[in-house]
């Protein structure tokens, strides 16, 4: 039941580093079961970097998708890892057999 949140960042980037800072406080208050989180430097994958549209950094996608092209506020960051947990969870919901 968890998201994955992958965070682009670059060698020297401070918004980068804040990136980083903040949506880790923000895993670890909702726990790792719901989010599973990977930094990539963008020097090292380029080219998966540019396959889901990461122009500038820093740059977070959430389950495969970019969905931040610059560094949000922590409420809105938050907000938005919320509303994919619950759609996670609904799916799940829907994909179990009834009676379980």
């Amino acid at each position: 039941m968890s998201i994955n949140v992958e965070v682009f960042s670059s060698p020297g980037c401070s918004k980068c580093k804040h990136a980083r800072e903040l949506l880790k406080k923000i895993a670890l208050e909702k726990g790792e079961d719901c989010i599973h989180w990977r930094e990539v430097n963008i020097l090292q994958e380029l080219d998966y970097a540019v396959s889901l549209g990461v122009l500038s950094t820093p740059a977070i996608a959430i389950d495969g998708q970019l969905v931040f092209t610059r560094l949000p506020s922590a409420r809105k960051l938050e907000s938005v890892l919320e509303a994919q947990i619950r759609k996670t969870q609904l799916h799940e919901a829907q994909l179990r057999p009834k009676g379980t």
